[in-house]
């Protein structure tokens, strides 16, 4: 299939076609962007509603072909909860919690590992690896499964128990080791390299981002094709805030939102693993690895993420902010929301909940702000 799109370096700007299995950028080691050729007409907003409530409604957005039917298993179209007892204790007019719980694998990694092992399937990939703090374990393992593809996960040991056995249920192999995500990270790319498999890590191949895109696709047009006035995001790797950074451009560009429709995205980290916060508070333009990282919310466990300059960019763009909560403060949060509004919050659910509230306090959430916070996985998947 010939693709309609290309990849462009985030860094340094180099180009580069998008056939067969692309990695970082060669030059440079940055990741990769896709641009598309093509610009949605925005008279297909009112087609939307005809097609299946998934994230590939969007087909026009996504890397997918005409005609080519991409490896899902019902991704997408998560619900905005209204969250009424959240809005009274922080005097906010309406918030909104966009749970990631009901995707099929019980998280947000599924729309990235649809979107990645699409195409990596479609390149005739035999097998995949990637390194994990969980969620994107059980998701590669459940998409690999799909494509029919076999899967190697490399997992720190403090991987919650559950996690592992949701990534073994799909017929993932785990490798469970010492250490960090780092470790693993390092571990799986030797793999890879020695087996032929393709490592699908955190923003190492480009689609990762594009199906988290559609997180901000989605936001867009449950909101009428408004976007709310802040948007807080628990941070680990970061794909998710720079896909919908991505996805709001993207939309103002083809006219399907107005040119002044904005939102303020705030990255949200624990203290004990905090280094986009650490940058942003110092003013650098990127992250150094953050030493000895120690955390309950297992997803926000990334010492170094590779996307840390553009969760920046995007955040110096946005007018947003980032803010660090204590793993106390993130699981009072998170048992609150499940008594007093229902949803079975992740830990890094549950720091997104505890930020708000510093927000609202320190006057960066005014009262009268519309606010989507996410929850971006199930909480029983932690226990």
């Amino acid at each position: 299939m010939t693709v309609d799109w290309t990849l462009e370096c985030s860094a340094c700007a180099a180009v580069s076609g998008a056939d067969g299995l692309p990695t970082v950028c060669s030059a440079c080691g940055q990741p990769w962007l896709v641009r598309y050729d093509r610009r949605p007409d925005p008279a297909l907003r009112g087609v939307l509603r005809e097609r299946p409530a998934t994230m590939w409604r969007y087909r026009e957005w996504l890397p997918v072909g005409q005609g080519e039917e991409p490896v899902s298993l019902g991704e997408g179209m998560t619900p905005l909860v209204r969250a009424p007892t959240l809005e009274r204790a922080l005097g906010v007019a309406t918030v909104w919690i966009k749970d990631e719980a009901q995707n099929p694998t019980g998280s947000f990694k599924a729309r990235g590992m649809s979107a990645a092992v699409t195409r990596a399937a479609a390149a005739g990939t035999p097998r995949f690896t990637v390194p994990t703090a969980g969620n994107a374990g059980v998701a590669l393992s459940a998409y690999g499964a799909r494509a029919g593809r076999a899967v190697r996960i490399y997992a720190p040991r403090t991987t919650p128990g559950r996690l592992l056995e949701q990534m073994r249920i799909h017929g993932g192999e785990v490798v469970v080791q010492d250490g960090h995500i780092g470790d693993c990270g390092r571990a799986s790319r030797a793999w890879a390299e020695d087996s032929g498999a393709f490592d699908v890590s955190t923003l190492r191949e480009p689609y990762r981002i594009e199906g988290k895109k559609t997180l901000g696709l989605e936001i867009a047009e449950q909101l009428g094709w408004t976007l709310p006035d802040v948007i807080v995001y628990p941070t680990g790797g970061g794909t998710g805030l720079i896909g919908m950074w991505k996805a709001f451009t993207e939309l103002r560009a083809a006219g399907w939102l107005a040119a002044e429709a904005r939102t303020r995205l705030v990255s949200v980290q624990a203290t004990g693993c905090a280094p986009v916060v650490r940058a942003w508070q110092a003013g650098t333009p990127r992250t150094s690895a953050w030493e000895d990282p120690v955390t309950v919310a297992s997803g926000l466990r990334v010492p170094a993420p590779l996307g840390g300059a553009l969760v920046l960019r995007a955040l110096r763009e946005t007018g947003g902010t980032a803010v660090a909560v204590t793993d106390e403060v993130l699981s009072a949060a998170e048992r609150r929301v499940a008594v007093e509004e229902g949803l079975d919050m992740c830990p890094e659910g549950g720091a997104a909940v505890a930020a708000l509230g510093d927000l609202v306090r320190t006057g960066f959430v005014r009262a009268d702000a519309r606010v989507v916070v996410f929850n971006t996985g199930a909480g029983w998947l932690y226990r």
